[in-house]
């Protein structure tokens, strides 16, 4: 009899998790389509880290732990970010779930496939990796904010203006790269990129 395993099956119940939980949504966003998003961005940050700046990094690797950064969330939810971090504790509690979760995804997965996403799921893909997927979901949610505040929507207002600041205080130069050369386009119309 074959045995039959579970993990993409969970995996693809993320779009079914959704983001901002604690704002009004112009445009909802589940946590499928902002892995997407994270991973395309962590993607390009790492191609600047290595071909601007001469850093030795994999954009496939970071990419690829992109799409997982957020994958512990299926079975935990979204917990918003002024909650998850609103003091030490129940940050480092929050992380000890978000550990359980992905393990338990782990035990999803036959014993010989565990190894290649432990390191996805578990957030041990190197600190280069960790830090580029970092600045990614950054500048995701900033540019989630730039979204909601070109549709009308003052209450992205403050969040916008507080993950900006982050980004420019960022020790990471391909975040200042992306910051200068990319980020005008995402306030143009199609017409005006054209």
């Amino acid at each position: 009899m074959t045995e039959h395993y579970h993990f993409f099956a969970y995996l693809s119940r993320m779009r079914y998790i959704n983001r901002w939980g604690l704002m009004r949504n112009t445009f909802q966003e589940n946590i499928q389509e902002h892995s997407h998003v994270v991973a395309v961005l962590a993607h390009a940050l790492a191609v600047i880290r290595r071909e601007v700046f001469g850093g030795e990094i994999d954009p496939g690797l970071a990419a690829a732990a992109a799409l997982f950064h957020d994958a512990p969330e299926i079975l935990t939810g979204d917990l918003p970010t002024p909650v998850k971090y609103y003091n030490p504790e129940i940050r480092d509690a929050y992380k000890a779930v978000e550990e359980f979760s992905a393990r338990k995804l782990l035990s999803l997965l036959p014993e010989e496939l565990r190894g290649a996403y432990e390191p996805l799921l578990l957030e041990a893909c190197g600190t280069q990796v960790q830090a580029v997927v970092k600045a990614a979901d950054k500048l995701s949610a900033y540019l989630k904010c730039l979204e909601e505040l070109k549709a009308g929507n003052l209450e992205f207002k403050l969040a916008a203006e507080q993950t900006r600041q982050a980004l420019e205080d960022s020790p990471l130069p391909e975040v200042n790269y992306f910051l200068e050369h990319f980020l005008p386009g995402f306030s143009l119309t199609l017409d005006e990129l054209q």
